[in-house]
């Protein structure tokens, strides 16, 4: 599948690089809004490479997103029609809790991660030494390094238990777990909370990220101090949870009415976004790839780029779908939450009905849109789609006047000759019949961009990493667990009927709160944004049995180390130990 070839480096050398030897390895400036001349250029030319691998590596849908869906309940990748997606069956095994130290999928996140990591200690490098000569502006961007690096770390204590303490580029890194690991990204994020920029710009780290990432360390202490047992959670951190969370929420942010403008294009100007992946303008590192990933490969999601199709892999699992129906009963969830579904595609009443319509009979079975309007359906997708087709050319299909035909999609991927509809099912699993291509509902949570000169390839719609409605679920989570019942009921609330943009689907408020429908409000608000495992490894969810997975092991909640790694880091006696288990 698509990788930028200077993405794959060996996980050996970026790990040698990055953690035991120093590196003076030239970067490419991966983000063009923070290009600039004179000291601008020693800030921007500093932080950029760090955003970019941020952007294009880490967060690439088959590293750090792909790898926290597919391990949760959430979302299930098989090889599609024995064909597509099995890639040394990285992904079924991480679904599975069968992953090895080999796993390409895990070996991959690793390499990113370190990787970034290390250009963030060599940027915070760089800036202390400006801003000590007296840069000003290389004062902020050390500060925004130093957040940037203990998110990083972050996210190693959360998939693998451990963080790298480095300071300087020469240093070798010290190994911390544990409280250690907490206490050191703890003193990273206290060191510029109060000192960072306080510009809202989602684009950059500024300080109500930092405070939302002080606010998930505290409300994951709990796992982070011992992964293996059952988490305790002590008072003192959730009041610090409650005191950023507080924080922010009487900030400059607000709730988005409509749920799904979070992720649309101009949604770098939400006032709900706190930290995103700024993709305005056009990079070649820029990427639709959370867009695209879960949508069938016969959709084309824009016309005026006839070439673009998703690629029929992850799939939500008929698991996570059945939190849906659990919740609201004979109601279609489409009907009662605006966060599951919002239409789009607006096929006209009289075509509604495929009764006695197939592939075969159906050339005048379509209504007309022009290329630019179309839009694919929002949320879970279900069923029968519609969206453009190609004659015998490849040429889209149009009407008289020039406008765009739109059609139930063909599903040529899988049907062989004997054509049928994509449909998407209910059932996918890794059996021959549940891993065809159209199996599983599918998440199409971000739009394909207007505005990007390429709707796959490219994007303007910022990726979502940090925003006001996981701090209502944070804030919830703590009062909950101080024992204050009716205020995570009131923040729950709250978030639930600010979606309110299409009335009839906005969800009613709830009359009760435990920890179990706050674990489900969490999977209703967040899903296809990479918290589902976090969420069921601190809620002691993680060892349940879901489709295609019946391992139960604690061993699971972390990520095997990668072996390479480790051998790659042997001259250092000690200095990486596998974790448990593997």
């Amino acid at each position: 599948m698509k990788n930028f070839k200077f993405y794959r480096p060996l996980t050996v050398a970026a790990f040698l690089l990055a953690f035991i030897g120093c590196t003076t390895l030239e970067e490419d400036i991966l983000d063009e809004s923070l290009t600039g001349t004179g000291e601008a250029e020693l800030v921007s030319g500093s932080i950029a490479p760090v955003y970019g691998l941020l952007r294009a590596g880490v967060w690439l849908h088959t590293n750090q997103f792909g790898l926290q869906e597919v391990a949760s309940d959430e979302g299930i990748l098989p090889y599609r029609g024995g064909t597509d997606w099995y890639d040394g069956g990285k992904f079924i095994a991480v679904h599975q809790h069968l992953m090895t130290p080999s796993n390409g999928l895990v070996t991959d996140t690793w390499t990113q991660i370190t990787l970034t990591l290390s250009r963030a200690v060599i940027a915070a490098e760089r800036l202390k030494a400006a801003a000590e000569n007296g840069n000003a502006s290389a004062q902020v961007g050390y500060y925004e390094m130093v957040a940037m690096k203990a998110y990083l770390n972050m996210l190693a204590l959360d998939n693998w238990g451990l963080v790298f303490k480095k300071e300087l580029s020469s240093d070798v890194s010290q190994i911390l777990r544990g409280q250690e690991a907490i206490t050191y990204i703890e003193s990273e994020l206290l060191s510029v909370v109060d000192v960072i920029s306080k510009d809202n710009d989602p684009g950059r780290i500024n300080q109500n990220a930092v405070k939302a990432f002080l606010a998930r360390l505290y409300l994951n202490a709990a796992v982070y101090r011992n992964p293996y047992d059952t988490p305790e959670f002590r008072k003192e951190d959730m009041d610090k949870v409650l005191k950023y969370t507080d924080e922010i929420i009487a900030g400059p942010y607000s709730l988005s009415p409509e749920y799904f403008d979070l992720f649309s294009d101009d949604n770098h100007t939400n006032k709900e976004l706190i930290f995103a992946l700024d993709q305005r303008g056009v990079l070649e590192t820029d990427h639709q790839r959370w867009a695209y990933w879960s949508i069938s490969g016969d959709q084309i999601p824009r016309p005026e780029f006839p070439n673009t199709r998703g690629t029929d892999a992850v799939a939500a699992t008929p698991d996570y779908y059945q939190t849906w129906v659990d919740a609201y009963g004979n109601t279609d969830p489409a009907d009662a939450d605006a966060r599951f579904f919002k239409k789009e595609t607006n096929v006209p009443a009289n075509l509604q009905n495929l009764t006695g319509v197939t592939p075969l009979n159906d050339a005048e079975h379509y209504y007309s849109v022009d290329a630019t309007q179309f839009e694919m359906d929002r949320g879970i997708l279900r069923g029968i789609i519609w969206g453009p087709r190609k004659d015998g050319s490849g040429n889209i299909l149009r009407s008289a006047d020039g406008k765009v035909r739109i059609y139930p999609v063909i599903n040529r991927r899988t049907s062989g000759a004997n054509l049928t509809y994509v449909n998407h099912t209910r059932q996918v699993d890794f059996t021959g019949p549940g891993s065809l291509h159209n199996t599983g509902y599918r998440f199409s949570k971000y739009q394909f961009s207007h505005t990007a000169n390429n709707c796959c390839s490219y994007s303007s719609v910022d990726l979502v990493l940090v925003r006001l409605g996981e701090i209502y679920l944070m804030r919830a989570e703590a009062k909950l667990r101080n024992g204050d019942n009716a205020g995570a009921l009131a923040d729950i609330n709250t978030l639930r009927t600010s979606r309110n943009a299409r009335l009839a689907q906005t969800p009613k408020a709830l009359t009760k709160i435990d920890l179990d429908i706050l674990f489900r409000e969490s999977g209703f608000e967040l899903y296809w944004e990479a918290f589902r495992r976090t969420y069921q490894i601190r809620f002691g969810k993680y060892e349940g049995s879901w489709t295609g997975k019946t391992d139960n092991s604690v061993n699971k909640r972390l990520f095997p180390i990668p072996q390479r790694a480790i051998d790659g880091a042997s001259s250092e006696e000690g200095f990486l130990v596998q974790n448990q288990g593997y």
